[in-house]
């Protein structure tokens, strides 16, 4: 796991994008997949908003991803097992590099064919609490012409990441501006901040 945890570290350090293609195995990967779709199909995935929850807008010119929060109280075991990987990434990153990160916030992600998020910061202007922001993918045998990537745009341009399952991103969330280019195809993840507030 540390050598998982030293990837994402070491790339970001290198590039400002950190990725591993492998944060999670495959078998939990299938599992938080299986409980994403069980979620759509009860249509409990809500229309994902604009801002912090108290200048929440909806905007389907700019975002048409649903999501559903994770939360510890749904005692779902799977659920659980990806929030004790968290806990472990985030020990390791406050050990290793002083982040100081005290807590975090996750959600399933769903985009439909077609969706897409238009290019945006994922920190608030009224709230800086969010310090990283971390996309892990759960979409096997994913192909070029499904597009959905990343788009993260840098100094000198911009990156592209293919949503492939297991993947995970993290980046600064104030610093790298990106978006979801329209997908061909289901795209699902689980989308999350790691904030330096309670």
């Amino acid at each position: 796991m540390v050598n998982i945890f030293e990837t994402i570290i070491s790339t970001f350090l290198e590039n400002r994008i950190g990725i591993s293609n492998e944060f999670l195995n495959a078998d939990l990967a299938f599992q938080l997949k299986s409980n994403l779709i069980e979620l759509y199909e009860k249509e409990a995935l809500k229309q994902a908003g604009i801002g912090n929850k108290t200048l929440l807008t909806l905007d389907k010119d700019i975002r048409r991803d649903k999501i559903h929060w994770l939360d510890k109280k749904h005692q779902n075991k799977h659920e659980s097992a990806f929030f004790e990987l968290i806990d472990d990434f985030v020990s390791y990153l406050n050990k290793t590099c002083y982040s100081g990160i005290k807590s975090y916030e996750f959600h399933y992600t769903l985009y439909e064919k077609g969706a897409f998020y238009k290019k945006h910061f994922d920190q608030f202007k009224t709230d800086d609490s969010r310090a990283f922001s971390m996309v892990i993918y759960l979409n096997k045998g994913w192909q070029e012409g499904n597009g959905g990537e990343l788009k993260i745009y840098t100094e000198t341009g911009f990156e592209m990441v293919s949503p492939d399952n297991q993947k995970c991103v993290f980046f600064k969330s104030n610093e790298l501006e990106h978006e979801v280019l329209v997908t061909n195809e289901t795209r699902m993840s689980i989308t999350g901040w790691l904030k330096t507030s309670i």
